[in-house]
């Protein structure tokens, strides 16, 4: 195999190897993920995100968990493509589309005066909130529902942002055993999928401070679509309006969800780590 150049890339603490498939082959990218993603034995990341053309969009992505697992969709991840594809001049565009697992979601992107993308405005859509095929509950939804756990009973409210989320929310998330109670909940027998585990406490108004379990990576430092679902969650339990500021460890993301046509916009930063060479 020929050596694999690859971009270690984060949105808010949220890190993954990168990887332009045009120039890079990877033929088993499951594999790849679980090795590589390994922070004392390869790169170190949350997992790896394959960059590629796309017969329907502008670019397509496909992404794999540190545990091997494929995602449906990352709201980090697409605002580093936007970066990626744009400060590597692999367009000029400013409005781009990208081809996810669970469509295609449109991305705009903010320009600094080097020339350089310092945030990105994801269009993640409309959210879903009842889905037999992840919610094991007779009409699929879930909303401030009691879920039985080792640690007590936690009501969740159910929102798919391409990818399955239960948003809890407490009194104070920093004193939430996030690891113990977002390991448990991911396994639950509700979840036939699995699903991401945010665990939510509003703060003063329009600002949410938020700790995330990530099916397949566990406690990570930022989770778009986890960020989104949140404020999704919130506007359902009466919490917030339309605009929030979800405060994550690794940092804030704007997230609005707009009545004029049902879509989630998330806007944030995307950061360029480092670059290098595998060599297979």
């Amino acid at each position: 195999m020929s050596p694999i150049r690859f971009t270690k890339m984060h949105g808010l603490g949220n890190d993954y190897i990168y990887v332009y498939t045009e120039c890079n082959e990877i033929a088993d990218p499951s594999d790849f993920s679980i090795r590589w993603s390994k922070y004392h034995t390869g790169i170190g990341s949350d997992g790896l995100v394959l960059i590629g053309k796309s017969d329907v969009a502008d670019f397509s992505m496909r992404i794999f968990n540190a545990d091997g697992s494929e995602a449906r969709m990352c709201g980090n991840a697409s605002r580093c493509i936007g970066k990626y594809v744009y400060d590597k001049q692999l367009t000029t565009k400013k409005d781009l589309s990208l081809e996810t697992k669970s469509g295609v979601v449109g991305l705009h992107l903010i320009i600094n005066k080097e020339n350089k993308v310092e945030k990105v405005t994801v269009d993640m859509g409309e959210p879903t909130l009842s889905d037999s095929t992840l919610v094991a509950t007779t009409d699929g939804t879930l909303n401030a529902t009691a879920i039985t756990t080792s640690f007590g009973d936690f009501k969740a409210t159910f929102v798919s942002m391409g990818n399955p989320h239960a948003v809890i929310f407490t009194e104070d998330s920093e004193k939430t055993d996030v690891a113990g109670i977002g390991r448990e909940i991911e396994y639950n027998s509700l979840f036939p999928e699995r699903v991401n585990v945010e665990f939510a406490t509003v703060k003063e108004e329009g600002k949410v401070r938020m700790r995330v379990w990530e099916r397949g990576s566990g406690i990570t430092q930022a989770c778009g679509t986890g960020a989104c679902a949140t404020a999704v969650a919130c506007i359902l339990n009466g919490l917030t309006g339309r605009d929030a500021t979800i405060i994550m460890d690794g940092g804030e993301l704007e997230i609005e969800w707009r009545e004029s046509d049902n879509h989630v916009y998330m806007t944030g930063t995307a950061t360029t780590a480092f670059e290098g060479i595998i060599e297979e």
